[in-house]
């Protein structure tokens, strides 16, 4: 009976059925208690939804507020395309576009199980792959996050636990196509989410040095090279054609997106009051939008980051106070964690701050575990808690922006959890031996 319920709970069959109805479920309870008009607008209010439907009605890659401001590089292209395709198909702007969109992220969430399953079997067995893959399946931010957020975020979520995979799997191949997979895996990520991109120096790096590592002669040597190098070369290669109509749009190198100088300044601004320090400032990104349309993307981007820059340099003591207020917040999901928790009423505001916050503090000891057990995949398995975060840490951050790494650290959690259960079990079972030997001798 134990082996049938062991083999149950280890089913990644079963973990995506529960999975995708978890989900399914979620966005079925919601989507009907919302009006249909509000379904059919809301959702696509931001830049995301603006963009799609300028590129649906023939206006191209532009607007990513809705108003005639023209070009904008604001997004990489991926999903705004994808939002567009199903406008064109559905309609822009209606409830069954909306529900399309959903579906489909909740595709890409519940996708997300398999590459979590594989890694966790890779690096600590089956019953850490299946634990990690049920964490997922049931985390409260992966079952709400595709029907909040018609955004790359579900999507996000998928390619980085599929790139950590893949760096594993690639790190003992010798062939050269599947170096040239991995490079355009890379190449469709940052034209998805640039933010993943901080990791694809050290991954790969990794995986080139455990490549050569296991190589023992000279040919398989310089593949070590030349392997990584077709890789990188094929990621960059997927950004050109985005990079040089940027370029010619704007007149200068904007690689992958515009944004960042206003997310700098939204996160470090004049408006910090030094007396009494509130995180995070009184800026709104509507208030800034204003200055945009009258501006135009490029000098608006300008001024944020001479704003934001002149801030850092002259309120270093206050950036180290920002520093870490967003390095809490990332990790437990909201600002000032123990007093909202203690001041709101919903307990479903609760639940997702003790979950962010555990498991924040899981990925930390998961970690810790792999340190201690000395295991080969330690590195490519940290670097993404430890790497991700730090762009969010300098600017501003929210419980959506970790998402995207939440598959790998919920399998860091996974992995602390399996080895506290190895060491409350080890002793009970390493006694029997003892006791056994005990009686022997006492019988001789």
């Amino acid at each position: 009976m134990n082996g049938k319920v062991r083999k149950t709970a280890t089913s990644l069959l079963l973990i995506l059925v529960v999975a995708f109805g978890a989900r399914l479920t979620f966005a079925w309870d919601q989507a009907r208690k919302i009006p249909a008009v509000a379904l059919a607008t809301a959702p696509f209010e931001q830049e995301t939804g603006s963009i799609a439907r300028s590129v649906a009605t023939g206006s191209g890659f532009s607007n990513p507020f809705g108003r005639e401001t023209g070009p904008t590089a604001w997004l990489t292209p991926v999903y705004p395309l994808i939002v567009a395709g199903t406008f064109k198909l559905f309609g822009i702007f209606t409830e069954r576009s909306f529900l399309f969109l959903v579906f489909l992220n909740i595709l890409f969430s519940t996708a997300a199980c398999i590459p979590i399953f594989c890694v966790g079997n890779k690096v600590a067995g089956i019953g850490v792959a299946s634990g990690a893959a049920w964490l997922w399946a049931l985390f409260p931010n992966a079952i709400m996050i595709p029907f909040e957020w018609i955004w790359d975020t579900s999507l996000a979520a998928l390619l980085a636990a599929t790139l950590l995979w893949a760096t594993l799997e690639l790190a003992e191949s010798q062939r050269l196509r599947d170096w040239c997979g991995y490079g355009l895996l890379w190449g469709f990520t940052l034209m998805t989410n640039p933010s993943l991109g901080s990791l694809l120096p050290f991954v790969l790096g990794w995986a080139a040095y455990r490549s050569g590592w296991k190589s023992d002669s000279r040919p398989k040597v310089r593949s070590w090279i030349t392997s990584p190098a077709f890789a990188l070369g094929l990621a960059i290669l997927c950004c050109f054609p985005w990079t040089v109509r940027n370029y010619i749009v704007f007149h200068r190198l904007v690689p992958l997106r515009s944004n960042f100088p206003l997310e700098l300044y939204i996160g470090n601004n004049e408006n910090y009051d030094d007396k009494h320090p509130r995180y995070p400032g009184p800026i709104t990104k509507d208030r800034e939008t204003l200055r945009y349309f009258r501006m135009g993307e490029t000098p608006f981007m300008d001024e944020e980051m001479r704003k934001a820059k002149k801030f850092m340099v002259t309120h270093p003591r206050v950036e180290v106070i920002l520093f870490v207020k967003r390095f809490v917040a990332f990790w437990a999901g909201i600002p000032n964690p123990i007093e909202q928790f203690l001041a709101t009423d919903s307990w479903l505001a609760r639940g997702l701050i003790l979950c962010a916050a555990f498991s924040g503090i899981g990925a930390l000891l998961g970690i810790t575990v792999l340190i201690r057990r000395r295991s080969p995949y330690t590195f490519p398995v940290a670097v993404f808690p430890i790497i991700f975060p730090f762009v969010y840490y300098i600017t501003h951050t929210s419980l959506r922006y970790r998402h995207p790494i939440d598959p790998i650290v919920l399998l860091l959690t996974a992995i602390a959890v399996g080895a506290f259960v190895q060491s409350v079990s080890r002793p009970r079972s390493s006694t029997k031996p003892r006791d056994s030997a005990a009686s022997l001798a006492t019988s001789v």
